[in-house]
């Protein structure tokens, strides 16, 4: 990120500190205390209670472990092979643009973590063909391609608040019950706008690249070849190094969540993908591709860097939850959109908040921890379909991930891009994003 535009904004550790002095200042003023107690000591009680919220913090740990294993899947030889192949094709800005998106969209509706990495090797590794080659690329375009996952990603399979919601014991279970994926993520409007994005997102990368083939600024990448240096392996290291081992031990996870999956006739109703179930096919997956624990290791220790973000923000976030919920704001602002709201109208006024309030709490998850409850709320009050709500909180979260570069951090630092950059198309991606799920939210 360039220093002028790190000027204009603050690391997202302190737009989380002051939305929690925002929010402590609103419950001060806005609200009662519920007990004989001096308010303000009450509100940091609350606070300290949504900080070390349990179930919460169980949520922070799977989304940590989400990113992270999905990092390391895309970090595979399989994955690097996958690259190398499709890269031939990329000979020109408005291909390579084209290719870039409709794959990284496609693996981030799978999977985030692995979407957010494969697009910025993906977008790097054609920069690297473009220079061998002596191609003219516009790169900037190149590497918005390779983040365009980030505005598909919450509706898709690993979603922070869909798989929260069909997993037992979430902390908002008592209002909404258990809601599964067939309902949310697999639902018709849902099937539909990931087809469209999947179609339109290429297509108009594609007419983008046409129009913007030839940049001036140079490809600045390092594609000199690192030497690969041998090892002699001996002792217990050979345990470390073993392909059965690692194998077997994938195997039987991939074998095991297969059964899981297909053979228990309980699960037909997609209960079963849930957070951890997530999590345990990609460490299986992840295990085989890596072929060894060494290897597998070594990637999680260059993935694990990206996860701080999450194990240090996300408690703030729920200590913001926690003074919202205790204190009552919920319910006001819950009921502030339903005055304003009808069955028809509510899932856009969700779509647009959300995507306000993204800009500002950049996490799917910790977006959830701090309006889900205001939205279960409100739709319960209006009556509104309350998957159909969440899929609009999905939406708005993701789409403004356009605008907000805490997560685009990796792939600026894969690609060398800056984020200044990549922002005059990422916002056009966006627009056409708003179009997309406006459109769906309205239709269904």
């Amino acid at each position: 990120m360039d220093r002028e535009r790190t000027n204009l904004l603050p690391t997202p550790f302190s737009i989380a500190v002051i939305l929690t002095f925002i929010t402590f200042i609103l419950a001060l003023f806005l609200t009662e205390p519920t007990i004989k107690e001096n308010h303000l000591i009450e509100l940091l009680s609350s606070w300290e209670k949504g900080l070390w919220n349990p179930p919460l913090l169980v949520f922070a740990l799977q989304m940590m472990l989400m990113l992270v294993i999905g990092h390391v899947v895309a970090l595979s030889g399989p994955i690097d092979s996958l690259i190398k192949k499709i890269t031939i094709y990329c000979t020109n800005t408005a291909r390579s643009a084209a290719i870039i998106t409709f794959f990284t969209v496609l693996i981030a509706l799978f999977n985030w973590g692995i979407g957010l990495i494969f697009g910025a090797i993906f977008a790097r590794k054609v920069g690297e063909h473009a220079i061998k080659n002596k191609i003219n690329l516009n790169y900037p375009l190149i590497g918005a391609a390779g983040y365009s996952g980030l505005m598909v990603w919450h509706g898709g399979i690993s979603g922070s608040a869909p798989i929260k919601i069909a997993e037992a014991g979430h902390f908002l279970e008592h209002k909404m019950g258990v809601i599964s994926q067939s309902d949310t993520i697999f639902s018709s409007m849902n099937i539909l706008a990931s087809v469209l994005l999947l179609i339109i997102l290429p297509m108009f990368m594609y007419m983008l690249g046409k129009k913007n083939d030839i940049n001036n600024i140079n490809i600045n990448l390092d594609i000199s070849k690192k030497e690969n240096i041998t090892k002699r392996i001996k002792g217990v290291e050979k345990i470390d190094h073993s392909k059965a081992l690692a194998y077997i031990f994938g195997g039987v996870i991939l074998f095991f969540s297969f059964y899981k999956a297909f053979i228990i006739p309980d699960n037909i109703s997609l209960n079963f993908i849930t957070p951890n179930y997530i999590n345990f096919v990609l460490l299986g997956i992840a295990l085989v591709m890596h072929k060894n624990f060494y290897n597998f290791l070594a990637a999680v220790n260059s993935a694990i860097k990206g996860a701080s973000g999450i194990l240090i923000q996300f408690p703030l976030y729920f200590g913001i939850m926690g003074i919202m919920s205790y204190s009552g704001m919920v319910e006001m602002m819950s009921t502030f959109f339903v005055n304003i709201s009808n069955e028809t109208t509510f899932p856009i006024f969700t779509f647009l908040s959300a995507g306000i309030i993204n800009i500002f709490v950049p996490s799917g998850g910790g977006q959830w921890a701090v309006q889900g409850p205001i939205i279960i709320e409100a739709a319960n009050q209006l009556a509104a379909n309350i998957p159909k709500s969440i899929m609009a909180l999905s939406y708005g979260d993701q789409i403004t991930n356009m605008l907000q570069p805490f997560w685009a951090l990796p792939l600026l630092g894969i690609t060398g891009l800056k984020a200044s950059e990549i922002l005059p198309y990422t916002i056009k991606l966006f627009l056409i994003g708003i179009i997309i799920f406006i459109s769906v939210l309205l239709i269904f």
